[in-house]
């Protein structure tokens, strides 16, 4: 699609407000016609918090991981920058359900259960999640040799989503696990059936649901779910960030109403070989994308610059903006990507990308007259949509009309 911006020329000028309004109305003409969000009224804005399987993956998972983790948003100024929500992840569960078929916490991991804390998590001013399956085995009986039996919501569905509103459970992260091929399962109907079950309980749940982008979720999963990922597990390299990011812009064009998100996995920003650069570029992308924020680290054990990543407001205000459509990419070409967005006050957010291996400018020529805001460095720009950036650091950029 032609937006009327190029990478790589210099700026030119025109008619400011007429130019914006051009290249908005030719971003909305062009988005698909949607189905409407899923209707909850929950995510209306892409949500944020912290999940404890980057971090802590299986074993390592217990009720004290998840306490810290809520007191370390809570005193790092992380919750109030938004990440709301304290998920607990696969492996939280005992190896068998009770004996009236209940699921129940792993006794030695969360000798106090999971309703004591989910209270625990609301009392530091935060939201709590859970991890669940559609089918008879979570991801870590198949991957990680968790010792359990029968544990999967397969024919609990109603039984698991009473409990887990009974426990005070807030946010659904429904997880497919190969539930196709193990139990025979359709995508779109096990994932409605529970969202059916959720839909029936006083208490409201944001619902995530996690197929890996397999059958196109996107273009079906927005009334069955407030966000649904779009491709399989990021890790935390590079060359899986850079995956992603180029696997995003097929799937962008189907971005439409607020409640639904595409969702390109949880953030590895402080994890693996990720250099400070590289955690930026990764957070400015997620940014416009308009994706879910969920950090997958120690909050408490973030370095000075990956908690100023994380809690960036104006690159996070970017992220919460969303005026008809999630950010597309622009541009592309041997080192270097150009992606953007329209905000919702006029302006556009901008991320020039450098994905060489050398030092280089990237720019983009966007028809019209703008101040440029840089939101890493926090500073005015001056008017050119240019950066010079070392190999994988981004910039992202604000315009306002001037």
């Amino acid at each position: 699609m032609d937006h009327g911006i190029a990478a790589n020329r210099n700026a030119s000028t025109g008619s400011t407000g007429l130019v914006l309004l051009l290249v908005v109305l030719t971003w909305l003409l062009s988005l698909p016609v949607v189905s409407p969000a899923l209707a909850n009224g929950l995510a209306g804005t892409p949500p944020m918090g912290w999940n404890s399987w980057n971090q802590v993956r299986c074993y390592d998972l217990t009720e004290d991981i998840v306490k810290n983790a809520a007191d370390a948003l809570a005193d790092t100024g992380l919750r109030d920058a938004g990440y709301k929500y304290v998920v607990v992840d696969d492996c939280w569960q005992a190896p068998a359900r009770a004996a009236d078929g209940s699921l129940q916490a792993d006794p030695k991991r969360f000798p106090h259960g999971i309703a004591d804390l989910a209270d625990y998590v609301h009392s530091r001013g935060l939201l709590f999640g859970i991890y669940a399956v559609p089918g008879s085995r979570t991801c870590a009986m198949a991957n990680d040799a968790y010792p359990a039996s029968g544990i999967g919501s397969l024919g609990h569905e109603r039984q698991d989503a009473e409990t887990f509103d009974r426990w005070g459970v807030d946010y659904l992260k429904y997880d497919w696990c190969n539930a196709d091929t193990v139990d025979g399962l359709d995508r779109k109907a096990a994932f409605e059936k529970m969202r059916d079950e959720l839909a029936a309980l006083p208490r409201p749940m944001v619902y995530a649901i996690s197929e890996y982008g397999v059958s196109s979720p996107w273009t079906w999963a927005r009334p069955v779910a407030n966000l649904w990922r779009t491709t399989y597990d990021l890790t935390p390299t590079w060359d899986s960030v850079l995956a992603t990011i180029d696997q995003q812009a097929a799937v962008a064009v189907h971005s439409g109403s607020p409640g639904g998100w595409n969702d390109p996995d949880m953030l590895q920003v402080g994890n693996g070989t990720l250099t400070a650069d590289e955690s930026r570029a990764h957070f400015s992308v997620w940014a416009v994308l308009n994706a879910p924020l969920f950090a997958g680290t120690d909050p408490a054990k973030l370095s000075d610059t990956d908690l100023a990543t994380l809690g960036n407001a104006e690159a996070i205000a970017v992220d919460q903006d969303f005026a008809g459509g999630q950010g597309r990419r622009l541009d592309a070409g041997p080192g270097y990507q150009v992606w953007g967005k329209p905000l919702s006050d006029g302006g556009f957010a901008v991320v020039l990308l450098n994905t060489g291996s050398t030092t280089a400018t990237v720019s983009a020529d966007i028809p019209g007259a703008w101040h440029v805001r840089d939101l890493w460095a926090h500073r005015d720009a001056g008017t050119a949509v240019a950066a010079s950036l070392r190999p994988h650091q981004a910039a992202l950029l604000k315009l306002t009309p001037r």
